[in-house]
């Protein structure tokens, strides 16, 4: 990575970064002072997705929910799945917490990226110390993919959308099946808005 410059920020992102157990300790040997964002969505819907992104790479994997449950009879889920513990937010957080302060740390809400990008970019700006350079005139709505996209910079050919990967549909699951595991998913969501002060509203 190249030597950062007075007046630049360096960014550096990795999905695995907050549900690694070593990360938060190699983090803060490297800055204590760093700023932590962290995007977070309902981690049913993370579930589901994660699961969509993983069958387009393996066809022959079993169904969502026989991957879900240890025990199909009792509803038992299977927290050893990672598409299932990554959303356990609080057990990850706690992780973190112990070696930064809730002040350096911004929570992204991934729905409200999709539906008010404007305003989550608005308080990551706020949060890094920026000037609100990226406004409601960067971006349109892609309705095919289901998300925004940022529109045409001068001199580009093309707009910037996410990749091919995001957009897909997801297979169908039962609707008992999302129930019981939203059931599960919901005292760890409410540990989670508590230890964040924000309510993301995924119950």
């Amino acid at each position: 990575m190249p030597r950062t410059l007075d007046g630049q920020i360096t960014m550096e992102k990795t999905p695995s970064y907050f549900i690694t157990r070593e990360a938060p300790s190699r983090v803060f040997s490297m800055s204590r002072s760093t700023k932590l964002m962290v995007v977070v969505r309902d981690p049913v819907t993370r579930a589901v997705s994660d699961y969509a992104q993983t069958l387009t790479k393996n066809p022959g994997l079993p169904s969502f929910q026989n991957l879900v449950f240890k025990n199909s009879t009792t509803g038992l889920i299977d927290t050893s799945w990672s598409a299932v513990s990554i959303g356990i937010y609080a057990k990850h957080l706690e992780n973190w917490l112990r070696y930064f302060p809730l002040a350096q740390f911004l929570f992204v809400s991934g729905e409200k990226l999709v539906t008010d990008p404007t305003g989550e970019m608005g308080r990551v700006q706020d949060f890094l110390g920026l000037k609100r350079v990226v406004t409601n005139k960067h971006f349109y709505f892609n309705q095919t993919k289901g998300f925004p996209c940022l529109k045409k910079p001068e001199g580009s050919s093309r707009p910037r959308c996410l990749g091919k990967s995001k957009g897909r549909p997801h297979p169908h699951t039962p609707a008992e099946v999302l129930h019981r595991l939203r059931d599960f998913y919901r005292p760890f969501n409410m540990k989670f808005y508590q230890m964040t002060g924000q309510d993301f509203g995924w119950d």
